[in-house]
């Protein structure tokens, strides 16, 4: 529990690091990207639910008009559904380059040296990183579709919700964590059998993340916050080096 408390911990510090006079010019390109897609993204869906569910209700019979009562709340929770894993997905392969030089700096600042943060190395980067994005991706896919069909197995969908929940935990701590260890030279299996070996680190990690996903006005920051907090977790625990289950 402990590891957990302190895995949600660097979330919170990560809020704390993007004020940092140094690291702001580091943070703008990703707030930026980050505010613009979920402004988008919100407007988007809003008007996809409206006229959504409008259409399927005006294509229902008249003696089905209770359904309203139904399908009013799918459209909410698939609206937030999209929401979350359309802006987590597309808002961190936009900026998936500048991250990295937001965890490189970050990095240079809490070990006390020049920020540094190569622009040139950035654009050499940008393949990698998307490539990265993309592996993530794939990975999330191929999880995805087994657990979304639980949702429809009567019985076992009663603990659906507590494996997806779980499981978006997990994604997130990889997501973040890709920035710091990407920068070594440690990539996506590598990355893995690490965060395994912390498992309660990181899933107390992807839990912070999460939750303030879900929270107006602070979910805006919340991506440069994830990569400066999964950056001070990679520092201060030994650069995540034990692969020892907690």
């Amino acid at each position: 529990m402990n590891s957990f408390l302190k895995g949600f911990g660097y979330l919170l510090s990560g809020f704390s690091l993007i004020k940092k006079p140094r690291l702001r010019r580091f943070v703008a390109i990703p707030l930026t990207v980050n505010i613009a897609l979920f402004a988008g993204l919100i407007w988007f869906v809003f008007n996809w639910t409206k006229k959504s569910s409008l259409f399927f209700m005006s294509k229902l019979p008249g003696w089905l008009d209770w359904l309203s009562y139904l399908v009013w709340p799918i459209f909410i929770v698939l609206s937030l559904l999209f929401i979350f894993y359309g802006f987590s997905i597309v808002a961190n392969l936009i900026a998936a380059p500048f991250n990295g030089l937001l965890a490189e700096a970050v990095e240079n600042h809490l070990r006390d040296e020049p920020l540094g943060g190569s622009w040139q190395q950035m654009i050499r980067d940008i393949l990698p990183s998307i490539w990265s994005e993309i592996r993530k991706l794939l990975y999330f896919i191929l999880r995805a579709i087994p657990l979304g069909i639980l949702f429809l197995i009567p019985v076992i969908n009663i603990s659906a919700p507590f494996l997806w929940g779980a499981f978006s935990v997990w994604m997130l701590a990889i997501q973040y964590a890709d920035y710091p260890m990407a920068n070594h030279r440690l990539f996506f299996k590598e990355q893995r059998k690490r965060l395994a070996g912390r498992r309660m680190l990181a899933l107390g990690f992807g839990t912070g993340v999460l939750l303030f996903t879900l929270l107006p006005i602070l979910n805006f920051a919340v991506m440069p916050a994830a990569v400066a907090g999964a950056t001070a977790m990679w520092v201060k625990e030994n650069k995540l080096l034990s692969t020892t289950s907690e």
